[in-house]
């Protein structure tokens, strides 16, 4: 990582920081503001080529060619594999082609590099759920919600997922 990438990580991350208090506010209504910034923070490799190897993959996901996808994001987790966005993209690209396996190792990549990625959380969660893992999607579930609590499709996850357990909410 040269100079300027460490820069670069070092003031996304601090600006991350103050995001994610916001971000935990339950109740906020600028919620997706918020959320939509640390995506993009999240989604600057400090690369200009892994930058557009993320957004061709996006492209490729967008045309619902996963497979391609998933070619453009083992390029750039090969060349940066400290970049968390990457592994999360690749994870999607799998989940998209029902390679839950793979999707599920790659989210363990991304929760490695970046613990409060609600995204891999979710769809970590996603994963349980498809496979009959209820109570393991709900415990997903839930540290995405307290990263994020105010994001519609957690909330409906959790309450949906309490029922099928019989979990109480705390």
């Amino acid at each position: 990582m040269t100079g300027f990438q460490k820069r670069l990580l070092a003031g996304a991350v601090a600006s991350a920081l103050g995001l994610f208090a916001e971000l935990s506010e339950p109740g906020r209504e600028d919620w997706p503001r918020v959320e939509a910034e640390i995506v993009r923070l999240w989604s600057q490799s400090g690369s200009p080529a892994m930058d557009l190897l993320l957004r061709r993959a996006a492209e490729a996901i967008e045309a619902e060619d996963f497979a391609a996808a998933v070619e453009h994001l083992s390029a750039l987790t090969d060349h940066a594999p400290e970049f968390a966005e990457g592994w999360n993209a690749r994870a999607t690209a799998f989940y998209l082609l029902d390679e839950y396996a793979l999707s599920m190792a790659d989210i363990e990549r991304t929760l490695a590099l970046n613990p409060r990625h609600f995204g891999a959380l979710e769809g970590l969660a996603a994963i349980f759920e498809e496979l009959g893992q209820d109570e393991l999607a709900l415990k997903a579930l839930q540290a995405a919600h307290d990263i994020n609590p105010n994001r519609p499709s957690v909330q409906e996850g959790l309450a949906r997922l309490q029922r099928k357990t019989g979990a109480v909410e705390l």
